[in-house]
């Protein structure tokens, strides 16, 4: 009689899984939490600092960087092996906090978040890879779920580090509270990792020229939201376009895949749920003006506004806890509720956010329903891309929804801060740029879950 394997908690917690669980769990967290504490001290550093123009640069430029940091990270694995990759992401996330922390003007900033997102990303992309390569079969559940509470942790610890030191004017020390932590990972890291994964004699691709066309059309864009011209921002947004079609054009023709095949096209099932993930995702970029809006419009402190701009990482996770034991039969009215109630609440803000005399309880309903709409349909959409995907793309179609999904918050940042400043963000700024920013923000964000609405409609019948 065999004994089946342990696959409990205490299993994952105990001795070395213990201490390995933590350290992959920490991986997450910190990269989790900074993303946090940005979106909540940034009013401040504005204030202090200047850059304005550049607000939602901070945003785009470190998701950006995550997309190639994640992309890295297996080469990393095979070339160096666990311990080293983790360490040299650790590290790249580190020397990006520091420069966070001293910088004296908005453009160092943007270095220094750069340097966050390609750590932060290889951290992220890391600590899921490593599961299978140092837990057993019967731990992986629990290991995942265990890592992936690290962003329920960072919707509770991000707003109120960043919140506190911003109230108490020193947001520079919000960056460096994350360092200690990260010196205890490393040293996490170096006592439980080995070289685990490391293969040098396999072949290392990487469809990097892909990701990198992925990374510069976000930049383009961005870099037409400092212009107050509507024919500049026009052709930014014309060349973005471009480059992810020529990235189509490419991938159909690539040995090794970016996407699987149908992922490109509407009239597949596989390519519209990649489509409502996509537009899912834009939907709640909306939240990095968040913190801002509050402090200005509605004279919130930076920790309150901190934790109600949270408010939609939190519906999300409890949207998608609501819908993901739910029959077949109710999956596809799920598909289509989800971006009802995105566009409804988002069209809610659109009302009500530029509004002073705005109860924030109200505010709060409706920042949880964006992202409690998300949650909804969200399980549902990744089983579908698995169910959709041809057989021997599966492992493709699973790696490609986080790089979907990092590269629509980061194009979403762009054309928020595109919108934002064209409608008054920077000028006139202060109170009256706030509100005509607030307006058009939502006003045009709302948008994109709607699109959403009909191709969850579509995609009800899809059988999958």
């Amino acid at each position: 009689m065999t004994t089946s394997p342990d696959a409990s908690w205490g299993a994952l917690l105990r001795g070395r899984n213990g201490l390995r669980s933590l350290a992959l769990a920490g991986g997450v967290a910190v990269h989790a939490v900074n993303v946090f504490i940005a979106t909540t001290i940034l009013p401040s550093v504005v204030q202090d600092i200047g850059g304005l123009p550049w607000y939602a640069w901070n945003t785009t430029l470190f998701v950006a960087a995550s997309i190639m940091g994640s992309s890295c990270a297996p080469l990393g694995i095979r070339w160096h092996g666990l311990r080293r990759t983790f360490l040299l992401a650790l590290l790249m996330f580190m020397a990006g906090t520091v420069v966070c922390g001293l910088a004296p003007s908005m453009p160092w900033l943007l270095i220094g978040r750069m340097g966050q997102g390609l750590g932060g990303g290889m951290l992220l992309s890391l600590s899921y890879a490593t599961v299978p390569l140092v837990f057993d079969p019967a731990l992986w559940a629990r290991a995942m779920a265990l890592i992936s509470g690290m962003w329920g942790v960072a919707t509770l610890s991000g707003p109120a580090i960043g919140g506190l030191f911003a109230e108490s004017g020193h947001w520079r020390w919000a960056f460096w509270a994350v360092l200690p932590v990260c010196a205890l990972l490393g040293g996490l890291l170096v006592t439980q990792l080995g070289r685990e994964g490391r293969d040098r004699s396999a072949r290392l691709e990487a469809p990097l020229l892909r990701m990198g066309l992925l990374v510069v059309s976000v930049l383009v864009v961005s870099a037409s939201s400092l212009y107050a011209s509507w024919s500049v921002q026009f052709v930014g947004v014309t060349v973005g376009l471009l480059l992810v079609f020529w990235l189509a054009r490419m991938d159909g023709r690539a040995r090794q895949r970016f996407l699987p095949e149908g992922a490109w096209s509407l009239r597949h099932p596989l390519g519209r749920r990649y489509a409502m993930i996509g537009l899912m995702s834009i939907g709640v970029t909306t939240e990095v003006f968040v913190p801002y809006f509050l402090q200005i419009l509605h004279g919130l402190t930076p920790l309150y506004a901190g934790y109600l701009s949270a408010l939609m990482s939190a519906g999300w996770t409890l949207g998608a806890l609501i819908s993901s034991g739910r029959e077949a039969v109710n999956i596809g009215r799920l598909l289509v509720l989800g971006p009802v109630f995105s566009a409804a609440a988002l069209a809610g803000l659109y009302v009500f956010m530029p509004d002073p005399q705005a109860p924030p309880a109200l505010l709060a309903a409706l920042l949880l329903g964006v992202g409690g709409g998300v949650g909804l349909c969200w399980p549902h959409l990744l089983t579908g891309v698995f169910r959709a995907a041809p057989p021997d793309q599966q492992n493709i179609a699973s790696a490609a929804i986080t790089t979907l999904q990092l590269y629509a918050i980061a194009l979403g940042a762009s054309v928020a801060g595109m919108v934002a400043n064209t409608a008054g963000f920077t000028e006139p700024g202060g109170w009256q740029g706030a509100r005509q920013a607030a307006w058009a923000v939502y006003g045009v964000f709302a948008f994109a879950p709607a699109l959403a609405i009909r191709l969850g409609w579509r995609a009800r019948g899809d059988g999958v």
